[in-house]
Formats: structure tokens, C-alpha cells, sequence
């Protein structure tokens, strides 16, 4: 009885919240976790072309950078007013918006990756024959994944947090209970929604972290060979 009388007292802590309304907390994690994944992935998609533009051609660097810098400074509610005549009130309109919104980020991570490469690293290779597209997959890129990694999880974290806007729209994932809970101040489902939002951003961090050092083994052997040598 006493734990149902957390609803009526409205307590920030209330396990028979948690409870009843497993199934819409379930339902809103999932629906923030892929509107998520799709604006990360299709982010990541527009901005390596741009990315790999913006160091073949140098002039298109500064107007490349500034557009995504100034869609970024664009508030979240006139971007969604923005694209609203267009994608109307669905999904497509949330997703695209935080697409533009991670460009910015993921343009210049994966223009810092690919500078950091060293130099001489590309001029053996091309002293072995390399071609430009062979050197970018099998060179630069494995060699740019560190910084590269590091811009995808900010942008990544970023998105998780930027969801919760689309609830204007019916498409904000835990951003929608969020909304629904401030009229009456619901304080369970604030929370709730809250956290959540909070291990989504972690855990997504954790498992892109994990990723990279997969990824990127030699990054660990030389971490250890720098240790071995200071002692």
C-alpha cells in the first residue's frame, strides 16, 4: 500500500511507477534509441563526403565548416519549424534535424583524424604503390580512427540528449514523457524519463569506447610499450 501511495504523493522515487509503466518506459527507450542510431549513422554518411571535399579542395574547407558550425547555433525549435513544410509532423523531420545538428561535430572529427595520419606513413605508401582511394581505406582511415571515434561519440551523446526535443513533434523517444509528465509536474516519470536519458548517453559511450579499442588494437600495445618503458 505503501509503495502505490508514491503515485498519490507524487514522490520522485516510486517503484510502482516503474512498475506500471514498464511497457511506456520500454516503448520510449526504443523509439529514442533508433531515432538515435538513424540521425548518428546518416550524420556520419553526409559527413564523411563532406569531410574528404573539404581536404581535397581547400576553398571549400571554410565554407564547408562554417555551414555546419552555423546550422548548429540554430535553435532546435526554429530548425524543427524549419524543415516542418517540408517532412511535416513525423519522424523524417527529427531525424533530419539532428543530422544537421551532428555534422558540425563529425565534419571535424574526421578532418582531424585524417591530418593527424603522418606524413612520412603516406609517402611510404605511396612509395609502395598506393593509389589515393587505396591509401584513405586501408592507411588513412585506420590510422584517423581514434580522432574519428572520439567525434562520433560526442556526436553521438549529443543526438541522445537533442532527441528529447522532437517531442514537440510526438518523437522524442523519453523527451515525450518528459513533456506529458510537466503539465502536472508527474515528478516518477520526470525522473524516470530523466536517468534513462542519462545511461543511454553512457552506455552508448561505453560500447563506441569498446569499439574503437577493437578497432584499434596498436593503440593498446603502444600504450603498453610507453608504460614498460617508463618503468
Amino acid at each position: 500500500m505503501a509503495a502505490a501511495n508514491c503515485l498519490v504523493t507524487n514522490d520522485w522515487i516510486c517503484g510502482e511507477y516503474l512498475r506500471t509503466r514498464s511497457q511506456e518506459l520500454t516503448d520510449a527507450t526504443l523509439q529514442h534509441v533508433g531515432i538515435t542510431v538513424v540521425s548518428v549513422l546518416l550524420g556520419l554518411v553526409v559527413a564523411f563526403p563532406l569531410a574528404l571535399l573539404a581536404r581535397a579542395r581547400p576553398r571549400f574547407a571554410g565554407p564547408v565548416l562554417g555551414l555546419t558550425t552555423l546550422l548548429y547555433t540554430v535553435p532546435s525549435l526554429a530548425m524543427f519549424s524549419l524543415l516542418l513544410p517540408f517532412l511535416g509532423l513525423s519522424s523524417a523531420l527529427v531525424v533530419t534535424g539532428l543530422v544537421l545538428y551532428s555534422l558540425t561535430i563529425l565534419v571535424r572529427g574526421v578532418l582531424a583524424g585524417l591530418a593527424a595520419v603522418p606524413e612520412d606513413t603516406k609517402e611510404a605508401a605511396r612509395g609502395m604503390g598506393y593509389g589515393s582511394g587505396r591509401m584513405l581505406l586501408e592507411v588513412e582511415l585506420p590510422l584517423a580512427l581514434p580522432a574519428l571515434m572520439a567525434g562520433l561519440r560526442m556526436a553521438t551523446v549529443s543526438t541522445i540528449a537533442l532527441t528529447t526535443v522532437g517531442s514537440i513533434v510526438g518523437r522524442g523517444g523519453l523527451g515525450n514523457l518528459i513533456e506529458d509528465a510537466l503539465p502536472t509536474f508527474f515528478k516518477a516519470q520526470v525522473l524516470a524519463a530523466a536517468v534513462l536519458c542519462v545511461l543511454l548517453a553512457v552506455v552508448a559511450d561505453l560500447l563506441l569506447l569498446g569499439l574503437q579499442r577493437l578497432l584499434t588494437p596498436w593503440t593498446r600495445i603502444r600504450a603498453g610499450r610507453d608504460g614498460r618503458s617508463l618503468t
